[in-house]
């Protein structure tokens, strides 16, 4: 079967590896649409070719690239016509106009098409945006999405298709390993978090929660946005601006050696009227690297962790408190935890994994029986 992926995220070369797993599939033929760059959030991302064998990535130009509710890729229908697939895969939320404008050029090329969502909070959407979530919801042919959350809120908006859970991308699991021997244990207990600097990630609640934990620690936070002076600010004022240190982005395939450098991962989420945790990719990526994991309980992240890391109330810093001082002081916990985070990636959260499950829909859609 014939297969187009529409997937501007995997302008990153980490996540190209499960298209690499989908190609290896004998039954699929597949062709894989990514923009050149994408702007978002005062950088420019640049497409990274690191695992392109066994199909077509095809870069195709992209109208008002940056805005992610208004981009669409203008010559999408030749590409089309000329492939001719049988399934549309539009890797993009429902409700922007990418989606509508491929839901469409599918349509009326005859072929099966599927969006996917991490959305797992109920949003009213102002027009256009509505008339195109009502558009993909009436017309698509199958839906996938990243969590039972998300789930639930497509049923809740009136989608009445086929839908399976499957997270967008797994992780590598033979990049993001363990170092042979694990840490050693000596020196600083040193604790880490990846991701945006803006306010509902809860880094000012990880500031709080360290600036109390005895003995030798430092803390690494990786990652940029705006709050970036305050946080810098904040940890002066608590007086640990010299155990903590702020680094910038990483690109994905350096993510690892980050991670193996840490005693534990923290996720500090908190909601926000317009948001919740979808999934929090670098706790898989961590558990992937042998790294126990500390999470709230925001959205997702006490599904995604399961028993295989530590749980805290969201916007509690004595709690998370106490959970890092458990873990620099148990270190028969933390290997427990190294242990089990591993094993759950391997189980449920590798590329191959999630590739598989995926092929399971397209195949689905071309079956004889979806056609009746």
């Amino acid at each position: 079967m014939r297969v187009l992926m529409i997937s501007r995220p995997c302008l990153v070369g980490a996540y190209q590896r499960k298209l690499e797993e989908i190609a290896l599939f004998p039954d699929v033929e597949l062709m894989v649409v990514v923009p050149s760059s994408w702007r978002e959030g005062g950088r420019v991302m640049q497409l990274e070719r690191v695992y392109t064998a066994g199909y077509e990535l095809i870069v195709e130009p992209i109208a008002f690239n940056g805005s992610f509710h208004l981009y669409f890729y203008p010559r999408l229908g030749r590409r089309l016509r000329a492939f001719v697939p049988q399934v549309v895969h539009i890797d993009e939320e429902p409700y922007n106009f990418a989606s509508f404008h491929a839901m469409w050029l599918a349509r009326c090329a005859g072929a099966r098409a599927l969006w996917f969502s991490w959305q797992n909070l109920n949003r009213r959407y102002p027009p256009p945006f509505r008339f195109f979530e009502r558009y993909n919801l009436r017309l698509a042919d199958y839906a996938i999405v990243g969590s039972e959350g998300a789930a639930e809120v497509w049923r809740e908006k009136g989608y009445a298709g086929r839908l399976a859970v499957v997270p967008q991308f797994g992780v590598d699991a033979d990049l993001f390993a363990p170092q042979d021997g694990g840490r050693d244990g000596e020196g600083d207990f040193v604790i880490g978090y990846a991701g945006r600097l803006v306010p509902e990630k809860g880094c000012d609640l990880l500031l709080e929660a360290v600036a109390g934990l005895g003995g030798a620690w430092r803390l690494v936070i990786l990652g940029a946005g705006p709050e970036r002076e305050r946080l810098a600010a904040l940890a002066d004022r608590l007086g640990i601006a010299d155990r903590v240190s702020f680094k910038g982005w990483l690109p994905a395939l350096e993510l690892p050696a980050f991670y193996r450098a840490l005693d534990a991962l923290v996720l500090p989420s908190r909601s926000r009227h317009n948001w919740i945790e979808q999934f929090g990719r670098v706790l898989v990526e961590a558990m992937a690297c042998g790294v126990p994991v500390v999470g709230s309980d925001c959205g997702e992240i006490p599904h995604v962790v399961g028993d295989a890391g530590l749980i805290f109330p969201e916007d509690d810093s004595g709690a998370l408190h106490g959970q890092l001082q458990r873990l620099m002081h148990d270190p028969g916990l933390r290997a427990a935890l190294a242990r089990r985070g591993r094993e759950r990636v391997l189980s449920r959260f590798t590329q191959a994994h999630i590739a598989a499950q995926t092929v399971e829909v397209y195949r689905a859609l071309t079956s004889p029986v979806s056609r009746l």
